[in-house]
């Protein structure tokens, strides 16, 4: 897949999806941004004021498009749009 989207996903150490989405995106070649925003508190209420919420993974797709949660099917969507 390869894209030149910008990729930044919001996650913590110990979410499970997080990480099912950070290997999707390294098994398909994809560069993000990680933030842990169960340390930089900056960064979380960020997220928060993205999404009006706490769940992670969070992930904005070119600083316009976001997703809750690991949806494989709508990143494949937006990173291949």
């Amino acid at each position: 897949m390869n894209t030149n989207k910008t990729v930044e996903i919001y996650s913590t150490a110990t979410c499970h999806f997080c990480q099912m989405a950070k290997e999707f995106f390294k098994e398909q070649g994809v560069n993000f941004t990680e933030y842990n925003v169960g340390t930089d508190t900056a960064k979380r209420a960020e997220m928060v004021e993205i999404t009006g919420q706490m769940g992670v993974p969070v992930i904005v797709i070119d600083k316009k498009d976001v997703v809750i949660g690991f949806n494989q099917k709508a990143l494949n969507q937006l990173l291949t749009a």
